[in-house]
């Protein structure tokens, strides 16, 4: 029954978000129809969409990685795993939409060049490197992220941490990069000062000795793997 019961809930809830979403994008659309801004104005509330979802994304990478992460019975880890991929994924999207607008719109000044190059663009070249960076500092860190329990977690987890730094980036870009930004800056200052809490949160309750045990349970896990292989692997990989 409790199968049951989650299944009809999520259905219920995809249901009303994609009404929500039909009756948003209409809107919109109804909205900027026949203005010669419409592209300007779907590019920037994608790049702002994006944004919001990036910091939801960020902050609950961050509790995923709280070292009081275990007290926290519900969501379960499952779900809060699940529910990052999902961000991930909406992030990913609204992002590509957000370039793709403004690449193939004549009077933004960014074109594909600009988009993808840093100081490629014509219109505020410097705020829109910012968003270069950051968007390419978030396919590292996505990346990384899919080899999750695949390679050792000292490889990918390092580099999985400039997920905060591709954050910073985007953060700077929607600034600078805006004109309506007069408008947004109670928004930033907000969204910001919530991750900037929650991190310093996360990292100031791990202690010296948790971050020991951490890496010893590493260590101890990739002894084990070495010492199941044949010795004449072991031997080589000695060599190298």
């Amino acid at each position: 029954m409790r199968a049951t019961a989650s299944g009809a809930g999520l259905v219920v809830l995809v249901a009303a978000s994609a009404v929500a979403t039909s009756w948003t994008v209409g809107r919109a659309i109804t909205l900027i129809a026949g203005d010669k801004m419409a592209p300007w104005i779907l590019g920037r509330a994608a790049g702002i969409s994006s944004y919001l979802l990036l910091v939801a994304l960020s902050l609950l990478g961050l509790v995923l990685s709280h070292p009081k992460r275990a007290q926290w019975r519900r969501p379960s880890s499952a779900v809060r795993i699940r529910a990052h991929v999902s961000l991930a994924v909406f992030t990913l999207l609204f992002t590509a939409l957000h370039i793709v607008v403004l690449a193939t719109d004549k009077y933004a000044g960014v074109g594909w060049w600009g988009s993808f190059v840093p100081m490629g663009s014509t219109y505020r070249p410097l705020p829109v490197t910012l968003g270069v960076i950051g968007l390419y500092a978030g396919l590292a860190a996505g990346l990384t992220a899919a080899l999750a329990g695949r390679v050792s977690r000292r490889v990918w987890w390092p580099i999985h941490k400039v997920s905060i730094v591709s954050l910073a980036l985007v953060w700077a870009h929607g600034i600078f990069a805006g004109i309506d930004t007069p408008a947004l800056v109670a928004m930033y200052i907000a969204t910001g000062g919530l991750v900037v809490g929650v991190a310093v949160s996360r990292y100031i309750s791990t202690t010296h000795r948790s971050e020991a045990d951490e890496l010893g349970a590493v260590t101890a896990a990739e002894l084990r793997g070495a010492h199941r292989m044949p010795v004449g692997r072991r031997a080589a990989r000695a060599a190298r």
